[in-house]
């Protein structure tokens, strides 16, 4: 049975996370302890709100370092909406730039639409090869909430990231997969059996 950490760093869904991954038949556990972060088959980490509060949460728990060493030695890293912000290069909120850990090359920025936040479902378009949405295609919808979004594509392909993008007034990043991490702009554990498949997706991969 694949062991998986849902990191709690004072940002996230962690009990909805934390149930819907374990429908995935998973032993799942919800800690801030970094050493059982480090060690899980797999680590998630969630995050809801705004860019700063989550990096701030990350740099007090001291987690940055940890999801970076998972990622550098091969041990998967998924990261679900604000959690997978963090993991660029920075984000930029009301003109202001935060740091990220750096996993993903470019910044998070505001998007460019005339309604915001982009609320509720949209399909996503989905590459050849995707691991994480195996199965699933075009017409299938997923969660959304969030004003901000990764949409850079071109700095993302450029390192050789699979990218599944979305669309609200632009394109932006809604799936990125590189190497051990992984990254979901929209909730999973809010998108029904959509993403369910790409948390047992993601499962799979660990065992």
């Amino acid at each position: 049975m694949a062991r998986v950490v849902i990191l709690d760093y004072g940002s996230g869904n962690l009990r909805s996370a934390e149930r819907a991954v374990a429908r995935t038949g998973a032993e799942v556990t919800v800690t801030d302890d970094l050493l059982a972060a480090a060690d899980a088959d797999g680590l998630v980490v969630p995050g809801v709100g705004a860019y700063a509060a989550c990096m701030a949460g990350i740099e007090k728990l001291g987690a940055g370092p940890v999801i970076a060493e998972r990622v550098a030695a091969g041990k998967p890293v998924l990261g679900i909406c604000v959690g997978m912000q963090i993991l660029f290069e920075s984000g930029v909120e009301h003109g202001v730039e935060t740091r990220g850990i750096g996993l993903l090359p470019g910044a998070v920025t505001r998007l460019t639409a005339q309604r915001i936040p982009h609320m509720g479902w949209n399909t996503v378009s989905v590459p050849d090869g995707s691991v994480l949405l195996d199965g699933v295609d075009d017409t299938t919808r997923f969660y959304f909430v969030h004003s901000y979004a990764a949409s850079d594509l071109g700095a993302l392909e450029a390192v050789g990231a699979r990218v599944t993008t979305a669309a609200h007034d632009q394109p932006f990043a809604a799936v990125v997969e590189h190497g051990a991490l992984s990254a979901a702009q929209f909730h999973p554990e809010k998108s029904s059996d959509a993403g369910y498949a790409l948390l047992n997706n993601w499962v799979s991969g660990l065992r």
